[in-house]
């Protein structure tokens, strides 16, 4: 049974958005890191970068609309040259200004002053640790990575990020290390803060858990080690109507580094845009359209139904 099938036959469906809270855009596909569950594929020999123009179709759509969050990705977004630029409007215009970084760009040249930056401007950040443990971490991201991500992780708790009362807030992620699904978000977020806290003095405000899609490098794992099926059929059976209701791309719209309109992140990477009845490029944003657009899907799509879903 396909996602659309599934959706129908649980009353939930056909998808459609209820309205666009959060405007998320991928900056480019060019990484300091290669991690292997990234759904994106990015790494140092990508070029893809959103151009000057359509961060400025960007930022035109933003104006006057009741959208009140930017979360900006990548690869690491930071390499943008406009990405800086981006985020002073976008607070200057009042948006909450969210970052997904890999926390290890810090330590690239002409990074050094990032994490003041981040700071100046209230930037919220979401960043992935896969685990509290060495070993596990730099085996899915790299060898050196946990020192650089704790290093990281410390000087942002010197700033005030993750700090009880501050309101910087410094988020994890956590993704699971093979084809499983994560354990309960609110037990592992306990777990995390005990074992960070414990071991390194870490604090953090929240642990989001997400379900490895299959896509990308995920999927590319999926089929040399021939799970690929079963993994599928896990997110099939694991399907939960509950998680319907909070899906992101019901109330999000992803805007991919060439400016192309997207119902989430993972649809990006799937080369799938919205629906051909609606606006298709930032450049043609029309928010009153989309707000109510129906929304693609494809059977990637069980990734953010199973289990307790991805958040």
């Amino acid at each position: 049974m396909t996602f659309k099938d599934k959706i129908i036959q649980s009353g939930s469906g056909p998808l459609q958005a209820a309205g666009i809270e959060i405007l998320q855009v991928n900056l480019g596909y060019k990484c300091n890191m290669t991690c292997k569950h990234c759904h994106v594929q990015a790494g140092p020999g990508r070029d893809e970068m959103m151009a000057e123009n359509n961060v400025d179709a960007l930022l035109d759509a933003l104006t006057g609309t009741g959208i009140g969050c930017l979360d900006i990705t990548g690869g690491a977004p930071e390499l943008n040259p406009h990405f800086r630029r981006l985020v002073r409007k976008a607070r200057e215009a009042g948006l909450t200004v969210i970052v997904r970084s890999n926390l290890t760009i810090y330590y690239e040249p002409g990074m050094e002053g990032l994490f003041d930056f981040y700071r100046d401007h209230g930037v919220e950040i979401i960043a992935s640790l896969p685990h509290y443990r060495e070993a596990v971490v730099d085996r899915v991201r790299g060898a050196d990575v946990f020192r650089k991500s704790l290093s990281a992780l410390l000087l942002l708790n010197s700033l005030g990020y993750g700090a009880n009362g501050s309101s910087l807030r410094l988020n994890l992620v956590y993704n699971p290390q093979g084809a499983f699904l994560p354990p309960s978000q609110a037990a592992l977020e306990e777990e995390y803060k005990k074992e960070l806290s414990a071991r390194y003095g870490i604090s953090f405000n929240s642990l989001y858990t997400f379900i490895n899609m299959p896509i990308g490098r995920f999927k590319e794992f999926l089929d040399r080690s021939g799970n690929y099926e079963k993994y599928m059929e896990k997110l099939k059976n694991s399907f939960n109507a509950g998680t319907v209701c909070g899906l992101m791309c019901r109330r999000l719209i992803n805007v991919g580094w060439d400016g192309m309109l997207y119902d989430c992140d993972f649809n990006q990477m799937a080369g799938l845009a919205v629906l051909p009845d609606y606006p298709r490029h930032i450049g043609e944003f029309d928010y009153s359209l989309l707000g109510e657009r129906k929304i693609a899907v494809d059977d990637h799509c069980f990734g953010c139904t199973a289990g307790q879903g991805s958040t």
